[in-house]
């Protein structure tokens, strides 16, 4: 049985996870359409940028995050006026952890977007349907499974984030202590061995459904596309 502080932390980390992804997904796709098929000064910066929290320490996010967005700060500050504090709160675990997803997100967005037939955009483009009208109505249920492959991982890295979170939001239980925060708490107590493993079953169990449900669904829209395909062909 999982008592009272471990089902807070696990309600904690789901609700941390969901927000990252709800606000990272739309996100991911407005910057992959931008560096799959943007062509603008500065796109490399742009891509950089993105993809930086793959290359360096998590604890570096964190801390950047702290400089900008502490409560000493100017933007700090009006956050907290406003009852808007991100700093050592929820808020901030889960922005910390949509900045760590977003690459891998925004990744797979882009390699789905990239291998669609230029045919077809060209084809678009000859008989005068908007740029976005494609993207809704062609490009977008083409890269169905990437965006629901985008949203499991996405989601799973988020509920997998430590350094930047650690950094940025505290390990505050009850307010900030996401699963792996807790799990490096009771690891780091002698006596904390069940807890820890208690805690690393709860850990491995979302994840683990996760893909599956990935894989179902991202299978069940292919096979659509491809039997709505068929009579085309």
């Amino acid at each position: 049985m999982l008592s009272e502080p471990e089902v807070t932390t696990l309600l904690l980390s789901l609700k941390v996870s969901g927000v990252a992804t709800l606000i990272g997904l739309p996100l991911a796709v407005i910057l992959a359409l931008l560096l799959a098929r943007g062509n603008f000064k500065g796109r490399w910066l742009l891509d950089t940028l993105v993809h930086l929290p793959l290359v360096v320490p998590p604890v570096v996010i964190g801390f950047l995050l702290l400089l900008a967005l502490a409560p000493t700060t100017l933007v700090g500050h009006w956050l907290d006026s406003i009852g808007l504090g991100l700093a050592f709160t929820w808020r901030g675990a889960a922005l910390a952890a949509m900045i760590m997803a977003l690459p891998l997100m925004v990744r797979m967005i882009k390699l789905a977007l990239e291998s669609e037939d230029i045919a077809l955009r060209e084809a678009s483009s000859l008989l005068g349907v908007s740029s976005r009208r494609h993207f809704i109505r062609i490009s977008l249920p083409t890269i169905l499974p990437a965006l629901i492959g985008a949203t499991v991982i996405g989601f799973a890295r988020a509920f997998g984030e430590f350094g930047a979170t650690i950094t940025f939001a505290a390990n505050i239980p009850g307010i900030s202590q996401t699963l792996p925060l807790a799990l490096y708490s009771a690891a780091s107590d002698p006596a904390g061995d069940i807890i820890a493993l208690r805690l690393l079953l709860l850990s491995l169990v979302p994840a683990f459904f996760a893909i599956i449900a990935s894989e179902w669904l991202a299978r069940r829209v292919t096979n659509k596309n491809q039997r709505r395909a068929g009579p085309r062909s």
